[in-house]
């Protein structure tokens, strides 16, 4: 396969992207086995994980080639390029897609898998098709990008604990300011691709700008909750709460001053806030016996790949 064609098919499947995907996956992976993990079932994991959010982007832009074609940011994408054919983006999409999912039935368990099929027919067939109908589908998007740390947990256990949600509502809340703040800026190419994006519909940010703030705010004591519940310390809880109020503050910057580059500002603050809160996460998991919120058999956790504390006890 030609350089060029290699190429492409990395901004097919988005790669680079999807790199967040596994690696907010791997941080639930890790928190769940708190130190002892089993690196035949994370690779699986990962692997699994990356197929299956591959192949959803490949059919992302599959459906959005139309208006792709229309977007100075995306017509240089492959399918409105030339570079790859929509029937060829189509196959890669399917075969990608589906394979992650059943890596992760086989070699995971059920419930990853799951996880991993929900996500794409939330992306596909709600998320993608609410983007060109109702300002609120940045809410939607933000589901699909809350459950892949949620099948990192799911790998490890088998089920769904404290943790998992509180993972997966800090990436939540974290993508409203994020999205809310790309979309600002490329709110007239949105508009002109058909997208009905909230801040191609309200041009005065009256909504979008405090909306943005208030989410930042949120992330306050949801970033907080992984050390009150004992599943990360508190030199992350410290970190946490530093962070947060960084963001918080060009939150209130861009509502007052309302400028382009504050909103600039606040896109580029989120996306170094997240790996700095996964690392810190990471770095001060709580061993076992730090806390009560996890289940007590750590044996089970040692486990062969595709096997889960939630298996190995029934």
């Amino acid at each position: 396969m030609p350089r060029e064609s290699i190429k492409g098919l990395f901004k097919l499947v988005k790669f680079n992207l999807n790199l967040l995907v596994v690696i907010t996956t791997l941080v639930g992976f890790l928190i769940a086995c708190r130190g002892m993990v089993q690196y035949p079932l994370l690779w699986w994991t990962v692997g699994g994980t990356l197929l299956a959010a591959c192949g959803s982007a490949a059919l992302n832009q599959y459906m959005e080639r139309h208006r792709d074609a229309k977007m100075v940011r995306t017509r240089k994408r492959p399918i409105p390029s030339g570079l790859f054919s929509p029937e060829a983006a189509l196959a890669i999409g399917l075969l990608t897609g589906l394979s992650g999912v059943v890596m992760l039935a086989i070699m995971v368990n059920w419930l990853t898998a799951f996880l991993a099929l929900l996500t794409q027919l939330i992306y596909l067939l709600w998320y993608t098709p609410m983007k060109i109908r109702n300002p609120l589908n940045t809410l939607v998007g933000g589901i699909c990008g809350a459950i892949p740390p949620m099948m990192g947990f799911s790998a490890v256990y088998g089920y769904l604990p404290l943790g998992a949600w509180l993972l997966a509502a800090f990436l939540f809340v974290w993508q409203i300011p994020h999205f809310l703040a790309l979309s600002w800026m490329y709110r007239e190419d949105y508009k002109h691709g058909g997208y009905q994006m909230l801040p191609a519909q309200d041009p005065t940010a009256r909504f979008t700008f405090p909306i943005m703030l208030y989410y930042s705010l949120i992330l306050l004591p949801i970033g907080l909750s992984l050390t009150v519940f004992g599943y990360s310390g508190w030199w992350y809880g410290y970190g946490s709460l530093l962070l947060g109020a960084a963001l918080v503050y060009l939150g209130y910057k861009l509502v007052r001053g309302k400028q382009y580059m504050d909103a600039r500002r606040l896109f580029f603050a989120t996306v170094i806030y997240l790996p700095l809160m996964l690392l810190l996460m990471v770095l001060d998991i709580q061993p076992h016996g730090q806390s009560g919120n996890f289940p007590p058999d750590t044996a089970s956790i040692s486990g062969e790949a595709g096997s889960s504390p939630a298996t190995d006890q029934y």
